[in-house]
């Protein structure tokens, strides 16, 4: 028997109806009694948990020596007004909400480099 590669095999799926896709996973089923789908969605969540979370939250834990740089920084990434910034400047908090994990950790690089201490949860 000829042995299919991914390719070929997927190819061949893509030109079967939703019929005849149902029939060949019956088929497998019946033949190896296996099912599948269920082997392609139990392998879903372990490749996300691998990964680590998609986004996370930027938050400021101190402001630092040079807070003027902060609050300018905070106003830029934010948008906030100069009272809001110089507030969260000053009690810390949470300044970007579900940003990806690159984002952050840029944010982080730039906060850092102003004299900031920052998280990441």
């Amino acid at each position: 028997m000829a042995k299919f590669t991914k390719e070929e095999f997927i190819s061949g799926l893509k030109e079967m109806t939703i019929l005849e896709v149902k029939e060949l996973v019956d088929a497998m089923k019946e033949e190896f009694g296996v099912d599948p789908s269920a082997v392609a969605v139990a392998a879903a969540p372990t490749a996300a948990v691998e990964e680590g979370p998609s986004t996370v939250n930027v938050v400021l834990a101190s402001a630092g020596a040079n807070k003027i740089a902060v609050i300018k920084l905070i106003r830029d990434i934010t948008g906030l007004g100069l009272k809001e910034a110089k507030d969260l400047a000053d009690n810390g908090g949470v300044v970007k909400e579900n940003v990806s994990a690159e984002e952050a950790n840029e944010l982080k690089a730039k906060f850092e480099e102003a004299g900031a201490t920052i998280e990441l949860k």
